[in-house]
């Protein structure tokens, strides 16, 4: 039986999403899982009936934890040039940043995707919904750039966030930043700046 408190639950996602960033997709047992959030041996398969029911849930557990209210009503305050679109990004990247166990979740899940055609179904159509909601998003925000725009952006500072999370050495701080700038500089080149909302 299938048990129903949803604080419970997402604890258990949580612990799955720290499983994966940590051990990987093979560590991911529902014992790894009840051992990370501290529940007596069992309780993860109550709440889940699979292995597979876990890494599918996981994955909208992480978006669920990077999505940010406040900072999505910000994105529509202020001026709508050039340097609000740099300011948005950094903010991004470091807010995703911040959440390094979920963003190497995400990673995980996507490798346990090319093995198994359900995980992969439900994570396209996750983060499909994910870039059409940043394209929309930023459409709606009169921002300069166009939908490609977000899409080179999204893929872009998605890989950026890849290298400073598994070889932070790669690239300084200081680097990372300029480079965040130099993008949005170079796909808003010759965009005009537009008038505060």
């Amino acid at each position: 039986m299938v048990r129903r408190n949803p604080e419970r639950r997402a604890a258990l996602l949580d612990a799955s999403i720290e499983v994966l960033a940590n051990e990987g997709a093979r560590g991911l047992t529902f014992r790894a899982v009840d051992q990370q959030a501290g529940v007596p041996v069992g309780t993860a398969s109550n709440y889940f009936s699979s292995r597979d029911e876990i890494l599918k849930h996981a994955g909208e557990r992480v978006y669920e934890r990077l999505v940010d209210d406040a900072v999505l009503a910000g994105g529509l305050a202020g001026a709508r040039d050039r340097a609000r679109v740099t300011e948005l990004m950094h903010e991004l990247v470091d807010r995703v940043a911040a959440f390094p166990t979920g963003f190497l979740a995400l990673l995980e899940l996507r490798l346990e995707a090319t093995r198994r055609p359900e995980l992969r179904d439900v994570l396209t159509r996750r983060i499909r919904a994910d870039v059409e909601f940043n394209v929309s998003y930023h459409e709606k925000s009169g921002l300069p750039g166009d939908g490609t725009m977000v899409v080179l952006l999204w893929l872009a500072l998605n890989w950026l966030i890849v290298e400073r999370l598994t070889l932070p050495d790669l690239f300084t701080e200081e680097q990372r930043r300029d480079m965040v700038t130099a993008l949005v500089d170079r796909l808003l080149a010759g965009q005009p700046a537009l008038p505060p909302a």
